[in-house]
């Protein structure tokens, strides 16, 4: 079992950067391949990005890719989203999750843990 809670929401200006936290705990954080996803209201919650379990492989969505870099450190049982150059449309709640086999996942599908996520707006 793995409890999830991100961190480093907030309100940004178009163009600014951000950095997100998934703060995870429960035993075995480091077996897990761990995603970002993001929602808007009233739309499916979409992919964002995703690392393996010991940060070899990375995937981005194309709707952040050059923008954004996930990364992890498994010593202190997190997960980043570094997002640059932020534009009005990556508003949404973004969620961290957490996938047992350990590889790459990009559907929800694939992760057997969520946060609760955190509220990243930008604006124009």
């Amino acid at each position: 079992q793995v409890q999830l809670v991100e961190s480093g929401g907030g309100l940004v200006q178009a163009g600014g950067s951000l950095r997100l936290s998934c703060a995870a705990s429960g035993r075995g954080f480091s077996r897990y391949a761990m995603g970002w996803f993001r929602q808007i209201p009233g739309k499916e919650r979409e992919f964002v990005a995703t690392v393996t379990w010991d940060g070899s492989s990375t995937y981005y969505a194309d709707s952040v890719k050059g923008r954004s870099t996930i990364s992890r450190d498994n010593a202190k049982n997190t997960v980043y989203l570094q997002m640059n150059s932020l534009k009005p449309e990556d508003t949404a709640v973004y969620s961290c999750a957490a996938a047992n086999r350990g590889g790459i996942a990009t559907t929800q599908g694939g992760y057997d843990y969520w946060g609760l996520g955190t509220q990243v707006t930008v604006s124009s």
